[in-house]
């Protein structure tokens, strides 16, 4: 059984990020819409303040300033809550930053209804799907501190715009400082036979422990963190849609519009499979505790498990 050990969470790793690549990197600057306290900019801005700016709580000028930076060469890392950064700043990112094919790098935090009490109008659960909308975009979503790490370092060192979400929750560990990911390429953290558990995120943990409740109900499984949504590993889903034959996607999201959509696109091109989708049914979330919410919409390994059931049993039909 995997142990649940947590670990700090994503924004705490980005933080700590940036001021690595500010160090390397004298190009780099980072603007915030006035919540560097809790996007974690604030640590870039203690270490290099005359590379930081803050605009005020103005989310379509934060983007315009950043596609600006990057037309004359800077390196712009821009941050807010990715329900602020992404629903008010789509329009400056569409026609400045993805039209324009700016190195803008959007790093939202967040993301997702662990953000918990703060409620419906501060969690994101629609910017995967505004994000791979985006043409030019590399989309990804780091599942621990250490992935959160090293996907921050690699996207400063390629040109092109990028979204990252990042959360608030301290979060489950799954990797170590030694593990290598790159972008575009989906870790598989188990092999199975039966079904394949895809996720990204906070879920990538949830299908860990969901693989081990199949494995005590005599079903081997998969487990894929898809930590890039675009581009999607497609070599690597392919080859477990031919493995396995069944599929179950799962993301702290809309079940419209991302990660299970992609796949589901995919596969359906290439070698059509039984698929059940985990994630947030046409819904908003309310206020609450966030393991509690997670519980009452499904985002859980139990319910994972339960609809790899639903997907074997449809493979065998």
């Amino acid at each position: 059984m995997i142990e649940r050990k947590i670990g700090a969470a994503t924004r705490d790793a980005y933080g700590k990020a940036l001021v690595e690549i500010g160090k390397a990197n004298p190009d780099v600057i980072v603007l915030d819409a006035d919540l560097s306290k809790s996007t974690k900019t604030e640590m870039f801005q203690k270490a290099f303040p005359d590379r930081f700016i803050d605009v005020g709580i103005q989310e379509m000028n934060l983007v315009g300033v950043a596609a600006g930076l990057a037309s004359c060469g800077k390196v712009p890392f821009i941050s807010s809550f990715a329900c602020f950064l992404m629903n008010k700043g789509y329009e400056q990112l569409r026609v400045g930053v993805a039209f324009s094919e700016q190195n803008v790098k959007v790093v939202a935090s967040h993301g997702g209804i662990s953000v918990g009490e703060d409620g419906a109008s501060q969690q994101s659960v629609e910017d995967f799907a505004l994000a791979l909308s985006l043409p030019h975009f590399t989309v990804m979503v780091p599942a621990d501190e250490f992935s959160a790490k090293s996907l921050i370092m690699q996207c400063a060192s390629q040109k092109g715009p990028f979204y990252v979400r990042t959360g608030r929750a301290k979060v489950p560990v799954i990797y170590n400082d030694k593990t290598e990911f790159k972008i575009g390429k989906a870790v598989q953290l188990r092999s199975g036979k039966d079904v394949t558990l895809v996720a990204t995120g906070l879920l990538v943990f949830e299908a860990l422990e969901a693989a081990d409740i199949l494995k005590g109900k005599g079903i081997d499984a998969s487990v894929i963190d898809v930590h890039t949504l675009k581009p999607l590993d497609e070599e690597l889903l392919l080859a477990e849609a031919k493995k396995t034959g069944a599929f179950v996607v799962a993301e702290e999201h809309l079940i419209f519009g991302g990660l299970g959509s992609v796949v589901s696109q995919f596969v359906s091109r290439k070698h059509p499979v039984p698929i059940e989708f985990v994630g947030l049914q046409d819904t908003y979330a309310e206020s609450g505790k966030a393991q509690e919410l997670l519980e009452k919409y499904g985002l859980t390994s139990q319910n994972i498990a339960l609809q790899a059931q639903k997907a074997v049993s449809r493979k065998s039909r």
